[in-house]
């Protein structure tokens, strides 16, 4: 990923994981959490194992208990967004190009080629203070990204 990052620099990586599978350890988790951490996922889901029907995981043996599950999807999504903090953070002073979804007294609503609709974070746009940056749904604007936390990040035109 690293190498792939050197040659694209804004390469946006996103995955999906489940964490709690049957027979899955501490250690094993711990290792998934260093993992996050190092590869620096810009976009990532975690979701508590179940079982499904018809599944083949349903007859593994070691089936850990519900609260264990959930409670190691809270501790995956809590690095997540660490991860992902910290990576926005590195946008703040960067001009993006953003697709304005929505428009409305508090400014605009959008987001970058990185962010999947109803899925990602946003970028909340100042409303525009001269006619000459007025924007409208549907319009890419040039935004200075002024802040971040952990999903979104904030910006005017």
């Amino acid at each position: 990923m690293a190498a792939w990052r050197r040659v694209c620099p804004e390469l946006t990586i996103r995955s999906t994981f489940i964490a709690g599978f049957p027979g899955e350890t501490e250690a094993q988790f711990e290792t998934l959490l260093e993992f996050i951490r190092a590869a620096e996922l810009d976009r990532v889901g975690c979701f508590a194992y179940s079982p499904v029907e018809g599944a083949s995981a349903n007859e593994l043996d070691g089936a850990l208990p519900d609260e264990v599950r959930e409670e190691r999807r809270a501790r995956f999504m809590g690095v997540a967004e660490e991860v992902s903090s910290r990576r926005l953070k590195r946008k703040v002073g960067k001009t993006l190009k953003v697709l304005i979804d929505e428009v409305n007294a508090d400014g605009g609503i959008g987001r970058t080629a990185a962010d999947a609709p109803e899925i990602d974070g946003v970028v909340y746009v100042a409303p525009a203070s001269k006619a000459s940056k007025r924007y409208k749904a549907g319009d890419f604007v040039s935004v200075r990204i002024t802040g971040a936390d952990g999903h979104d990040l904030w910006g005017e035109v």
